[in-house]
């Protein structure tokens, strides 16, 4: 299948992206990866991209479709992908539709995991991470053995800075701004699943394998 993930800041897209490379067979792309292959590739696409990168500027729509036509003409992205954060704003939709349209394919489903802003919060607010040793923890769903000690290194945990409530809510705004309307191109054209991300993992996956028709 060719899937497009689209969810909230903390809805758990990396965690259900990966359940559901198991279930579809489908090939993981997220474009955090994809850019950091190009770069260090060294090729002039990447060198390009880390121009951008190393400015902190954002990468223009052209050359992220450049990065998406190159990567999904791949043989092994032949058999079906799940697009994990592409496209991000409406000019991205119709680079994407341009590209699907060259290696002529079309898109299955695209699923939106979405959960109320207070949810959203508590999860993001409880992340601890080791700065010695990189373990991650979560004050309520994994919380270490010793309160603010890494488990695995005795280090002090610490709260990343995008992890605070004020930086969480301006993502979510932004989110709200840029994305929503993504889902809505897709819903009028039949694609989009939206999958309540309340609950476990395991609940979650489930809602999609009902989207899928797996269930």
């Amino acid at each position: 299948m060719r899937i497009v993930l689209m969810g909230m800041p903390g809805a758990g897209k990396g965690t259900q992206a990966a359940r559901l490379v198991g279930e579809s067979g489908s090939l993981h792309l997220s474009t955090g990866d994809i850019l950091r292959e190009a770069v260090q590739s060294g090729a002039t696409l990447g060198r390009k991209v880390r121009g951008f990168l190393d400015s902190g500027a954002l990468v223009p729509d052209d050359v992220m479709g450049d990065l998406i036509a190159e990567r999904l003409g791949r043989a092994d992205a032949a058999e079906g992908f799940i697009l994990d954060g592409f496209p991000r704003t409406l000019p991205q939709v119709a680079t994407l539709d341009s590209v699907l349209e060259r290696l002529g394919v079309g898109l299955d489903r695209v699923f939106f995991l979405g959960a109320p802003e207070t949810e959203i919060v508590r999860r993001l607010t409880g992340r601890r991470v080791c700065p010695n040793c990189g373990a991650l923890f979560h004050l309520e769903q994994r919380p270490p053995s010793s309160a603010g000690v890494c488990d695995e290194c005795g280090s002090a945990l610490v709260q990343r800075p995008d992890d605070t409530e004020s930086v969480i809510r301006e993502r979510l705004r932004v989110f709200n701004e840029q994305t929503l309307p993504i889902a809505d191109a897709y819903r009028q054209r039949g694609l989009l699943r939206e999958v309540d991300a309340t609950g476990g993992p395991q609940e979650v996956f489930g809602r999609l394998r009902q989207e899928l028709g797996r269930d």
